[in-house]
């Protein structure tokens, strides 16, 4: 059997662990900062060229403000997300969840480092850009800042911005490369 790498496949070592300088490392952090700076920029041009976060209520709310109807189903927002992801674990302590994000963020570069699959590298990358952004909002503002808003009649779904996408996408990458079937080093 041949190993044919290709430009996101990490070079095998002997212990068939990635190589830390292989390609996949470097694109995978290219893709992780891609995520961060996106989504720094965003919240820039929202909240300070255009100051969104001015007329609404404090970060200490989650009162929606202002609304941007997009499409019947989709609209613009801005709501403050004093908790984690998607809206969870809030009311803890800013402290802790900033301490919270540090041991995770520390466990998840470790397990990046480590890994022998380019697949695991991207989602473990992207989630990290996206974890990094969302540490520099609780630095910033004390809370995270959601825009995205989809919604259907009565239905109504969680507010999000593009961290909190780039941390769902690098799920769903880690999930794919759990399931399938992974490749063995040559003995």
């Amino acid at each position: 059997m041949s190993n044919q790498e290709g430009p996101l496949t990490p070079t095998l070592s002997p212990k068939g662990r990635g190589s830390a300088a292989g390609p996949a490392y470097w694109a995978s952090a290219f893709s992780g900062l891609m995520a961060f700076v996106l989504d720094r920029g965003h919240k820039f041009v929202q909240l300070d060229l255009l100051g969104w976060s001015l007329p609404c209520p404090p970060p200490e709310t989650t009162a929606l403000c202002p609304i941007e109807a997009v499409m019947p189903f989709f609209s613009y927002v801005l709501v403050w997300n004093p908790g984690i992801s998607y809206g969870l674990l809030q009311g803890v302590p800013a402290l802790a969840l900033l301490a919270l994000m540090a041991v995770a963020s520390g466990v998840l570069g470790w397990w990046w480092l480590k890994s022998d699959t380019a697949l695991t590298r991207f989602g473990l990358a992207v989630c990290l850009g996206g974890a990094a952004s969302h540490f520099v909002d609780r630095l910033i503002y004390g809370a995270v800042p959601d825009f995205f808003y989809f919604h259907w009649q009565s239905l109504s779904f969680y507010v999000f911005n593009i961290s909190d996408t780039a941390i769902t996408i690098g799920v769903i990458l880690l999930l794919i490369d759990m399931v399938l079937p992974q490749r063995r080093a040559p003995a």
